[in-house]
C-alpha cells in the first residue's frame, strides 16, 4: 500500500502493532474493527491510510472516504478524518442517484474538483445549501476493474479565481488508483468490500512545525567541565566540535539575562542536600522559549563536595500555549482538536465551564458539556471547521446563564474564548431545551432547509421520489424518526409512504374518510397544520386514537397546493419537544413545496401511465415463429425520471423475408412513445407492401419530416432468407449489429449506413449484403444498452460483445434474459433499452 503519507513507511501494513489481518478478522458490530475491539480491521485501516494521504496529498484539512454498501442504491461514509462525525451525520449516507458530487463522481467515474464555494453553488446547489460555508472539495471515484468501490473526498481551504493544480489533482488520483487496488486485492481475497455502519473516526497528523528536540549535559560543579550531547548543541546553534566543554562555554551561548538565572538555581540544587529538581525557561537563539530541567544527584553525608548535576534542554518546538500566560487573560480559553477533543484549558476557562480540569482534558466536548451540544450551535461549529473563519455566537450553560463564545480554527483545531454575558437577545431555541429555531445559527438553518429540500424536490419526479426526498431531507433537518404521507382520492386519505412506524400500525387508517375525527384528517379539512409536544397532548385531543409509543412529539401538516388540497404529512419525533412559532412556520412552508411537488408527480404519474400503455399497445406481445429461425425482444425502461421513451423492435414477415427491426425516437414520454408508434407502423406498412429495405428507410425518413418536423430517430433494418441465411441490413445513424458465429466467436459488424432519420428527406442508405450461416445470431440494439455515463462508448459495445460470446445457454431468450440481467445492475440508466436477437439454425 504505497500512498505516499508523510512520515509512513511505504509498505506499511500495520496499525500500532496490530499485524495485517485477513479478510475473515473483519468483525464484530463496528464495521472494520476486528473482533469488536479497538484494533482497526484490514478494511479500515486501508481506508484510514488512503483518507490520510489524500488530505496530505492535496493540502487539505478534513477527508474521507465513501464506499458502496449492502444497498446497491447507497454510499456510506466508511471514514472520516479530521472532522467530528457527529456534526456531519446528515452526511453519513448518500443516494447514488442524488444532484451531489460525490454521487456524480460514482455515478460518472470521474473526479469533481471544486475550488470553492462559488464553483460549488454553481454546480451542486443543494450541497451549498446544507453547508453554506467558503470551503475547497475534491471528489475522486475509487475503482478496481470493472468495479466501481466508492469515492475518495478532500475538504481544503477555497482557493477562489484559482483552479485545483494539476499536481494536486495528480497526486490524489493516485492515492484512488492505489486505494482502488487495494480494495480488489481484499474482494480477491473474499473481503466483502461494503461499509453498512457508522464512519470511524481518524485523527489527522498535526501541521508541519519543528520539531521537539530534548538536549542533554552534565555538569560538575567542582571543576565547571560540562559534557553536552550534539542535540544540545544543535538547540543552541553550535557544533560539538566547537563547544568549549566549560560552564563559560555554555554560558556563552545563552542571553545575558538568563546566565544568572540559570548559576542561581544551579547553586540552589547543589546545596540541597536531598534530590533537587527545578525548571526555568531559556531564550534560545532563534528567539523561541525553551525548557531547562536541572537535577541533582544525593550527596553521602559529610561530603561537602560541591556536586554534580544534570541538565534537560527541551526546545518545544512552535510554540505550545504557555499555561500562565493564558491564565492571566480576563477571557476564558480552551483548545479542542479537529474531532473535537479538549485538549487545554486555562483557569478562568475551567471556571465558567464549572468543571474540573482533568473532567475537560482528553473529552468530547459535546459529551463532556452537553448544553454545548445543543443543535442549534452545530452551524457555528461547522462554520469554523470548514472556512477557516472566526465565528462568534451565544451559548446558554446548564445554570441558565449565557456566555459569549468565539471560535477561532486552524489546521489543527480550535481555539475556543469564553466570557459571561447578559445579552439584550437570547435565542428563542435555547432557552427551553427541544424548542426549535429561534438562535442565528437556526435562522440560518430555517433559510437553507427549504432551499435544500426546494432543490431536492426538482430533481424528484414521481410521488415515490418526492417521499424519498422528504424523507432524506425533511426526517434529518428537525430530527424527525417517523414519517407517514398520505393522498387524497375521492374524499378519501389513502397511505402513499410511511417510514419508522411500528409495521402495519398505520394501516388502520389507510383510506379513512375526510369525515374521520383524525389529525391527520383536520390538518387537511382545515388547512392548518397541528402541533403535539408529546403524545399524552395527542391522546388528550383525540381520546380513544390509537398510539404507536408513549412519548414523542407529532406535527401534521396539511398539503395543499395552489388552494387544492393533496393529502396530509405526519412528522414523528422519539422525544417530547416543543415548537417554536419559527419552526411552525418553516414547517409549514415546506408542506407547501412538498404539496406542490406531490401535485406534479399525480399529473405525471396519468402522463406515464398512458405513456406506457401506449407504448406497451405498439410494443409486438408475441414475435412470429418461424421454421429455421429463432428470434427474442427485450425492452428495459430507464431509471432516469421513471419516464418511457421511444425504442422499439418489431419481427416482420414479408415476401422478401424475415424483416428485422429496432428504433430509437429522441425524446421521452407521450409524444416519443406516439411518434414510435406512427414509425412502427410506416415500417411495416412499407416492408409488407414488398419494398426493398433501402425503399423501406428512405420512406419512413420522409414520412417523419413530413409528420413531425424537427423529431429525429434512428433505425436499423434487416431482411434475412431463412433458407439460405442471406441478408441485407440498412442503417440510419443505428448503432451497429453484432454477430455471433457458430463458433461463439463475436464480431461488431462495419456496416455503412446514413444519417438519421428526419434530418434530409433526399437523404440515401446504402445497403449491406451478408450471410448468417447456420448456429449463428444477430444482436440488434438500440444505444441505451452501451452507452454509460462517464464511459465511452466502445467499451459499453464491447461489454456487451463480450457477454454475448461468452453466453453458453439453452435458448435464444436466455440469452436475451441474459444480456438484460446485466443491463439491470447499472444503477443509473438515463435511457431505454430495446434488445432484439435472431438465431438461424440448420435446416437440417
Amino acid at each position: 500500500m504505497r500512498y505516499g503519507a508523510a512520515g509512513a513507511h511505504p509498505d506499511c501494513v500495520t496499525w500500532y502493532g496490530a499485524t495485517r489481518h485477513s479478510p475473515q478478522d473483519e468483525g464484530g458490530a463496528v464495521p472494520g474493527v476486528v473482533n469488536g475491539g479497538r484494533v482497526p480491521g484490514e478494511l479500515s485501516l486501508v481506508l484510514a491510510q488512503a483518507a490520510v494521504s489524500a488530505v496530505e496529498a492535496a493540502d487539505g484539512y478534513a477527508g474521507g472516504v465513501y464506499l458502496r454498501s449492502g444497498n446497491p442504491e447507497l454510499l456510506r461514509l466508511a471514514v472520516l478524518a479530521g472532522l467530528p462525525g457527529r456534526l456531519f451525520r446528515p452526511w453519513w449516507r448518500m443516494h447514488v442517484n442524488r444532484p451531489f458530487p460525490v454521487c456524480e463522481s460514482y455515478r460518472s467515474h470521474r473526479s469533481i474538483l471544486l475550488p470553492d464555494a462559488e464553483e460549488a453553488m454553481r454546480r451542486f446547489p443543494q450541497l451549498m445549501a446544507g453547508l453554506p460555508f467558503p470551503f475547497g472539495s475534491l471528489f475522486v471515484p475509487i475503482g478496481g476493474g470493472h468495479e466501481k468501490f466508492g469515492v475518495l473526498a478532500v475538504l481544503r481551504p477555497a482557493t477562489p479565481g484559482r483552479p485545483v493544480s494539476p499536481a494536486h489533482r495528480h497526486s490524489l488520483q493516485q492515492v484512488a488508483r492505489q486505494l482502488g487496488s487495494d480494495l480488489a486485492e481484499l474482494a480477491g481475497e473474499g473481503a466483502q468490500v461494503v461499509w453498512d455502519g457508522e464512519p470511524v473516526p481518524v485523527q489527522l497528523p498535526s501541521a508541519l512545525s519543528p520539531p521537539v528536540r530534548i538536549g542533554h549535559f552534565e555538569w560538575d560543579l567542582d571543576t565547571g567541565a560540562v559534557e553536552a550531547d550534539a542535540e544540545l548543541c544543535a538547540i543552541l546553534a553550535t557544533e560539538p566540535e566547537r563547544f568549549g566543554g566549560t560552564i563559560d562555554a555554555l554560558t556563552a551561548l545563552l542571553a545575558p539575562e538568563d546566565v544568572c538565572g540559570l548559576c542561581a538555581v544551579a547553586r540552589g540544587a547543589a546545596g540541597s542536600p536531598g534530590p533537587v529538581v527545578r525548571r526555568l525557561r531559556l531564550r534560545g537563539p532563534d528567539g523561541r522559549t525553551n525548557l531547562l530541567e536541572l537535577s541533582s544527584r544525593p550527596r553521602p553525608p559529610g561530603d561537602d563536595a560541591a556536586g554534580h548535576l544534570t541538565g534537560f534542554l527541551v526546545d518545544l518546538g512552535a510554540g505550545a500555549v504557555v499555561a500562565e500566560a493564558a491564565d492571566r487573560l480576563p477571557r476564558g480559553i480552551f483548545s479542542l482538536d479537529r474531532l473535537g477533543r479538549i485538549t487545554y484549558v486555562n483557569d478562568l476557562a475551567e471556571e465558567l465551564l464549572d468543571r474540573a480540569r482533568a473532567d475537560l482534558l482528553g473529552r468530547v466536548l459535546w459529551e463532556v458539556l452537553p448544553w454545548f451540544g445543543h443543535p442549534a450551535y452545530d452551524d457555528d461549529h461547522r462554520a469554523a471547521l470548514l472556512s477557516h473563519d472566526p465565528v462568534h455566537f451565544l451559548v446558554r450553560r446548564a445554570t441558565d446563564d449565557w456566555l459569549s463564545v468565539s471560535l477561532y480554527p486552524g489546521h489543527d483545531g480550535v481555539t475556543v474564548t469564553l466570557a459571561a454575558t447578559d445579552p439584550a437577545y437570547t435565542p428563542g431555541s435555547v432557552v427551553t431545551p427541544g424548542v426549535g429555531i429561534g438562535s442565528p445559527a437556526d435562522r440560518a438553518s430555517a433559510l437553507y432547509r427549504p432551499v435544500a429540500l426546494a432543490i431536492a424536490l426538482t430533481e424528484a419526479v414521481t410521488a415515490r421520489q418526492v417521499s424519498v426526498v422528504v424523507t432524506e431531507e425533511l426526517l434529518p433537518a428537525f430530527g424527525g424518526r417517523q414519517l407517514a404521507i398520505y393522498l387524497l382520492n375521492e374524499r378519501h386519505l389513502y397511505l402513499a409512504w410511511e417510514t419508522g412506524f411500528p409495521k402495519g400500525f398505520l394501516d388502520r387508517f389507510d383510506g379513512v374518510s375526510l369525515a374521520a375525527h383524525l389529525p391527520g384528517v383536520e390538518t387537511l379539512t382545515t388547512g392548518r397544520p397541528i402541533f403535539f409536544e408529546s403524545m399524552q397532548h395527542l391522546a388528550a385531543a383525540y381520546p380513544g386514537i390509537p398510539l404507536d409509543a408513549d412519548v414523542g412529539a407529532r406535527a401534521f401538516l396539511p398539503l395543499i397546493a395552489s388552494g387544492r388540497p393533496v393529502g396530509s404529512c405526519i412528522l414523528g419525533f422519539d422525544h417530547p419537544r416543543g415548537f417554536s412559532p419559527e419552526e411552525r412556520t418553516v414547517l409549514t412552508a415546506l408542506a407547501g413545496l412538498i404539496a406542490q411537488s406531490l401535485r406534479r408527480a399525480q399529473r405525471y404519474d396519468t402522463e406515464s401511465a398512458l405513456a406506457r400503455g401506449l407504448q406497451n399497445a405498439l410494443l409486438p406481445h408475441r414475435l412470429p415463429v418461424l421454421e429455421h429461425v429463432d428470434t427474442a425482444g427485450r425492452y428495459l425502461a430507464g431509471t432516469q425520471g421513471m419516464d418511457v421513451g421511444g425504442d422499439w423492435y418489431d419481427v416482420i414477415e414479408t415476401e422478401r423475408g424475415l424483416a428485422l427491426v429496432i428504433g430509437d425516437v429522441q425524446g421521452h414520454g407521450v409524444a416519443a412513445a406516439a411518434t414510435m408508434g406512427q414509425l412502427r407502423s410506416a415500417v411495416r406498412a412499407f416492408a409488407l407492401s414488398g419494398h426493398a429495405p433501402q425503399e423501406v428507410v428512405s420512406g419512413t425518413n420522409r414520412l417523419l419530416i413530413d409528420l413531425d418536423p424537427g423529431q429525429i430517430a434512428s433505425c436499423c433494418y434487416v431482411v434475412l432468407d431463412p433458407a439460405t441465411g442471406r441478408t441485407q441490413a440498412v442503417r440510419a445513424g443505428h448503432p451497429q449489429p453484432l454477430l455471433r458465429h457458430p463458433d461463439r466467436t463475436t464480431e461488431v459488424l462495419d456496416l455503412p449506413g446514413g444519417i438519421v432519420l428526419g434530418v434530409a428527406p433526399r437523404a440515401s442508405y446504402p445497403v449491406s449484403d451478408l450471410l448468417l450461416d447456420p448456429g449463428a445470431t444477430l444482436a440488434l440494439f438500440t444505444d441505451g444498452l452501451v452507452e454509460h455515463a462517464g464511459t465511452d462508448i466502445d467499451l459499453g459495445i464491447e461489454r456487451l460483445r463480450s457477454t454475448i460470446e461468452r453466453a453458453d445457454l439453452p435458448s435464444l431468450a436466455d440469452m436475451a434474459d441474459l444480456v438484460i440481467r446485466e443491463a439491470k445492475q447499472e444503477p443509473d440508466r438515463p435511457d431505454d433499452i430495446a434488445l432484439l436477437l435472431a438465431a438461424r439454425w440448420d435446416p437440417a
